[in-house]
């Protein structure tokens, strides 16, 4: 008999449980126009994504203290959240194939940059926790993706080794964190093309949604048993 605890999914959250990089990109351009800056919003976007706010926001405010980086990121996300909230919605297929991954035995987690109010307020607001063995959010690490800090941390409390997990990713950072982990991705076009996701190191497959993903199959197809031990 197979046993699927030794292989492991992992999950980002925005954008890819959820289709919410526009409602994040619209919340940065209203606090940044607040304190009169103005930014190409899909380029901010692409630069952005994956990496947290204390890396994003010294980077407009560089003589600002502390305490005031932590209120411009409160206020960003206030202004997220309240966006967010009447569209907050599972991506399609994504609930039937975290019941069938669930099912079969294979560990799960989350590893976002988002904070934990943001976590929170998507995981619990859509009974999604209940799906992972693991969360780590932008509070458990140093740095965000590109670093390959959150899949690594994430790995290791599944106790699942990193060539034996499989991300699902949407953005440029993800896909090159995932790389640098030694995992492959499954990449989820919400935010860049599947044909720009496909030309990314560690993207084994990229589709619109989780809707045709069928967990069995990916691990057959990305982490058989066969090659692996462990």
């Amino acid at each position: 008999m197979i046993d699927y605890s030794k292989r492991a999914f992992i999950f980002d959250m925005d954008g890819t449980l959820v289709d919410n990089m526009h409602f994040h990109g619209a919340a940065w351009q209203t606090m940044l126009r607040e304190n009169g800056i103005e930014t190409d919003p899909h380029e901010f976007l692409v630069k952005t994504a994956g990496k947290t706010n204390r890396e994003i926001i010294p980077n407009f405010f560089k003589e600002a203290t502390d305490q005031r980086l932590l209120e411009l990121g409160l206020r960003k996300e206030t202004i997220y959240r309240e966006l967010f909230l009447p569209e907050r919605r599972v991506i399609d297929g994504a609930i039937e194939f975290l019941e069938a991954a669930q099912t079969l035995g294979v560990k799960m987690a989350v590893a976002t940059a988002a904070p934990v109010a943001n976590m929170e307020f998507v995981l619990d607001g859509l009974d999604l926790r209940r799906f992972f063995d693991a969360i780590t959010t932008a509070a458990d690490v140093s740095h965000g993706k590109p670093n390959p800090e959150i899949f690594l941390k994430s790995a290791e409390k599944l106790d699942v080794a990193p060539k034996n997990c499989l991300v699902f990713e949407d953005a440029v950072g993800g896909f090159e964190a995932a790389h640098r982990a030694g995992m492959k991705s499954i990449g989820i076009a919400t935010v860049n093309s599947i044909e720009e996701i496909l030309r990314l190191d560690s993207v084994v497959e990229a589709q619109k949604d989780f809707a045709g993903l069928k967990p069995q199959e990916l691990i057959e197809r990305y982490l058989p048993f066969e090659a692996y031990v462990g």
